[in-house]
């Protein structure tokens, strides 16, 4: 086995189930690397037992934490950094091993844990600075305080196995909040590398917790009445199991950051070769596997074959391999596990099915290696179609769907015809017609002249429609881990003449 797995992590310490005697674990998550199925990489005990002391310890840990000074959390978020730091190789290999990820992009990944220290404190950590309002009313100061929820619970996804939950768990423990994470089953091990890292900075007990896990894991600790925060990163089907047991308890703020059906526009004065090397790094980076990943792209009619013909060269040479383990660096490497593969090609064959045009085939790749490796695929739908099951769905996979247009409204109006409303890029030299998309597409994030991924966590992150519920991520994230209290501070507490309360019997 590539990997050990401590267990769950709760009052400071890693504890694994009994692996003997009568209170023995009987099932195991057995983890195989996408990229080489041949190597097993951990094998993890699954175990309900621990979900009560994980909650106890996370409460204790509130307890201490909330009533630490802002300048004292601080100190321990740096030093949570300098271990990120000490570790940066440990997080790349355990990411591309895990996730699939080149090296180059998981060193991306890996890189971005230790900036993102640094962003919480000094971009989102002043998004909660207590304000103050003078002679608010009559001899009277205004204050509005921001104060922790409670215990939260960060879910975390497999595409961004380690940044995503990072960012999430810096936010709520720099507010106040302990946290409790839950990683990806599909990527325990880096999830364990983030809290060996709290553990290494000296955290104090209780403030940082772990389950390993499946769903079942998840489910127990949302319905418990602890938990007053949740964060999750993810499919919409699992968003909804997650208000489906939440929704009955008015005491938990859900954050949930979904899927998406992303569009980009490419307008006949767009500059084709950046546009071109844009969207293919926009359909294809982590093999399509990114909720911002660009799945249909409305393509002007005046420029229609030759920007389709150049973008499938392109996406001819893409280099798909071992992440770590290759003779040349590669941009993509697998899917993330079996399901992923199997639904992959599935929609391949619902293209078919629905009569799209086929320029580039998604198929299964052999590699020296045994692994879910496919190629990319581009496809053409001669005109949108609603009921299009492949058009309106999100594959999750590395997929580019070019529909034509003549008409910039007939664009942006198939644009909002998906159910998703996370990210969209328009391709154009005239500022005018961004200012339309601005105004009129149903997004959370739209960028102009360049692709849909890589998005700046000095910025919110979320969407709108099916992709979110209105609690966008990277700096907006603190927003969602605090509540805001009010208060009227009466700066002269001598008494005014009695008369002035209207009502009573005067003297």
């Amino acid at each position: 086995m590539k990997y050990e797995i401590k267990g769950n992590y709760f009052n400071g310490e890693f504890h694994y189930p009994p692996t003997t005697g009568p209170s023995a674990v009987d099932h195991y998550i057995i983890r195989e690397c996408p990229s080489d199925l041949s190597q097993t990489l951990w094998k993890l005990p699954v175990d309900y037992r621990p979900i009560d002391p994980v909650l106890n310890s996370s409460i204790s840990g509130f307890n201490f934490w909330k009533k630490l000074k802002i300048e004292e959390r601080i100190k321990f978020l740096k030093k949570y950094q300098e271990q990120l730091e000490i570790r940066k190789d440990e997080f790349a290999e355990a990411i591309a091993l895990e996730a699939g990820k080149p090296l180059w992009e998981a060193y991306t990944e890996a890189n971005a844990l230790i900036a993102k220290v640094s962003v919480t404190i000094n971009d989102s950590l002043p998004r909660i600075k207590h304000k103050e309002y003078e002679n608010i009313l009559p001899a009277t100061k205004g204050h509005v305080y921001y104060k922790p929820l409670g215990p939260s619970v960060i879910i975390g996804p497999f595409n961004f196995p380690c940044h995503l939950a990072n960012g999430q768990i810096l936010s709520a423990l720099i507010s106040g909040n302990s946290i409790i994470f839950k990683p990806s089953e599909k990527t325990c091990y880096g999830g364990q590398l983030l809290v060996e890292c709290f553990h290494s900075a000296g955290f104090p007990k209780g403030v940082i917790n772990l389950v390993q896990g499946d769903g079942e894991a998840a489910r127990r600790l949302l319905q418990s009445k602890v938990i007053k925060g949740v964060f999750f990163t993810g499919s919409k089907e699992v968003g909804l199991k997650i208000l489906n047991n939440t929704y009955k308890d008015l005491s938990k703020l859900v954050s949930l950051e979904l899927g998406g059906k992303n569009p980009a526009i490419v307008h006949g004065d767009a500059n084709i070769q950046n546009a071109v090397q844009e969207l293919v790094k926009g359909c294809f980076l982590t093999t399509g596997q990114r909720c911002t990943s660009t799945s249909l792209v409305m393509i002007h009619n005046s420029i229609k074959d030759e920007f389709i013909s150049k973008f499938h060269e392109l996406s001819k040479r893409i280099i798909i391999d071992h992440p770590i383990d290759n003779e040349k660096e590669p941009f993509m490497g697998p899917l993330i596990d079996k399901q992923a593969y199997d639904t992959y090609l599935l929609f391949m064959g619902m293209a078919k099915r629905e009569n799209l045009t086929e320029i580039m085939r998604g198929k299964p790749l052999e590699k020296k290696t045994r692994g879910y490796f496919v190629t990319p695929s581009i496809h053409l739908a001669e005109k949108f179609d609603e009921t299009s099951h492949f058009l309106q769905s999100e594959i999750f996979g590395p997929n580019c769907t070019f529909i034509p247009y003549d008409d910039l409204d007939d664009a942006i109006a198939i644009a909002n015809a998906s159910e998703y409303g996370l990210a969209a890029g328009i391709f154009t030299k005239d500022i005018q017609n961004y200012h339309k998309a601005v105004d009129d597409l149903d997004v959370g994030l739209l960028n102009l002249n360049r692709s849909t991924v890589g998005a700046s966590s000095k910025l919110p992150f979320g969407g709108v429609k099916n992709s979110g519920n209105y609690h966008p991520a990277a700096v907006a994230t603190i927003d969602s881990c605090v509540y805001k209290m009010a208060s009227l501070e009466l700066v002269n507490d001598e008494p005014s003449e009695i008369s002035s309360i209207n009502g009573l019997y005067l003297d």
